[in-house]
């Protein structure tokens, strides 16, 4: 199941908004009102925050402001590596997240270790964090973080999120393909392959 952002999502609801079941609108503001906490610790950190900038524009999904109060956002993108001293740091800030809360592990060092295989480096953010998606490479660019937002939204949005965490027992431990390419030549739709 594609998403297409180009219209304004309410087509994508079974009825009108007056007959709508509510829970069917919940999950559509859930997909349309996500403000993610940052958690930049390396080089995907400079990716994600080329991700917000005018070229990528995360602000068409209405998520233009990074919250610097974890208390605030919905969604971490950790992005890069996690040593052991920052673990403790990261899981506080997301145990001071508001619920229901969503995690995008960004980079080969978030959600492996990368090629950090040592004991400082934590060896997956799903040690830390439960996971919902996985954006693959080093770094991965924006088109990768946006295809893995297009892929939270998407699950949100048809209910499979709840159910993979639910079978999980943590994260719906989602992964998403690389977009290859740091250069855009054209403006971004998800849901084409």
């Amino acid at each position: 199941m594609g998403l297409d952002f180009t219209t304004n999502g309410m087509e994508t609801l079974e009825h009108g908004v007056i007959t709508a079941k509510v829970e069917d609108v919940v999950k559509w503001a859930r997909t349309r009102s996500m403000w993610p906490a940052t958690f930049g610790l390396a080089c995907c950190a400079i990716e994600m925050m080329g991700t917000g900038g005018a070229h990528y524009d995360l602000a068409r999904f209405g998520m233009e402001v990074f919250r610097a109060s974890p208390r605030q956002a919905d969604l971490m993108i950790v992005a890069g590596r996690v040593s052991q001293k920052m673990a403790p740091v990261l899981r506080q800030i997301y145990d001071q997240m508001m619920e229901p809360k969503w995690v995008i592990s960004m980079g080969v060092c978030a959600s492996s270790g990368g090629m950090f295989n040592n004991y400082a480096i934590v060896q997956g953010v799903d040690q830390v964090v439960p996971v919902d998606v996985y954006a693959p490479g080093c770094p991965p660019g924006p088109e990768t973080l946006i295809h893995a937002i297009g892929t939270l939204h998407g699950k949100i949005q048809d209910g499979e999120l709840f159910r993979r965490r639910e079978e999980n027992g943590g994260g719906a431990a989602i992964e998403v393909t690389q977009l290859d390419g740091q250069r855009a030549p054209h403006p971004i739709v998800l849901g084409r392959s």
